[in-house]
Parts: C-alpha cells; structure tokens; sequence
C-alpha cells in the first residue's frame, strides 16, 4: 500500500476591493511598490518581489520571491508563476531593486524578463512591466522604455 499527498489550492485576499490600488501607469506601480520594500534594506541587498493584479489591474496581493546580495538575487520562475497561477492572476507586475543606485538594466536583467514574459504567454499571464527601484526613490520601468 502507499500515500499520496493531496495538494490544496487556497486563495485568501483579505483587502477589500474598494481599498485595492489600481495600477494605471509605472507611476502607480512604483508607489505600491515601494511602500512594500524595507527602507533598511533597499540599499543592502537585491530583493525580488511580484504584484498580482485583475482584470481591472487593480492588486490582489504580493509576493516576496527572493533576496539576495549585493549584485544578485535568484529568480525562480517556476516558483513565481506557481504563486501567480495559485492567485488566478491575468497579469503581474515583477520588480527588483539595485542597491548600488543604477537604474541601467543589466543584460541579467533583460534576460530573465524576456524569459518571464514567454512564460507568462504560454500561461495566459500578462506580464505588464518591470520595475527596477534604486534608493534615492527613483525607477526605471520596462514598459515606459519599450523593453516588454
């Protein structure tokens, strides 16, 4: 005889529709961005976070994927889409921030969105920007720049 384990999907937003930010330009993305980020951490190691948004791009939540160091942080693209596709999210807004200050994209940068945005096709998951955060309180956005 042996067990399987059942696997439970469970989504809980506990924030009222009305009180949910509506996302409508890299602007708004940044201000909810932003307040999410640790002001004590921004300048001291990369941290990688997604958005989860309805139809209406309002946000249904967030998502904390990883930290790293200085230079880097790991992106797990099976992990980000799991929470994505757990949500029922139509799109995401993904974003990291550079501790060093630079809003140029690193090539690294520019890959993993390119590799995130094929994945969100095959998934039916909107990625609609990303973000980079710097701690002087300024961003670069993909979209704005034509790079999504």
């Amino acid at each position: 005889m042996f067990q399987v384990s059942e696997v439970e999907v469970s989504y809980k937003c506990k924030t009222p529709a009305n009180l949910r930010p509506q996302i409508s330009s890299s602007r708004d993305a940044y201000n909810v961005f932003a307040s999410l980020w640790d002001d004590g951490q921004i300048e001291m190691r990369e941290e990688f976070k997604v958005l989860f948004l309805n139809k209406a791009n309002k946000v249904t939540g967030f998502y904390h994927l990883s930290s790293g160091g200085l230079s880097g942080t790991v992106v797990d693209t099976k992990i980000l889409f799991a929470v994505a596709v757990k949500s029922l999210a139509p799109g995401i807004i993904i974003a990291h921030n550079h501790p060093s200050g630079s809003l140029i994209p690193s090539q690294a940068d520019i890959d993993i969105t390119s590799r995130i945005k094929k994945a969100g096709i095959l998934l039916d998951i909107a990625v609609l920007d990303h973000i980079i955060l710097s701690p002087d309180g300024n961003f670069y956005s993909f979209a704005d720049e034509g790079m999504i």
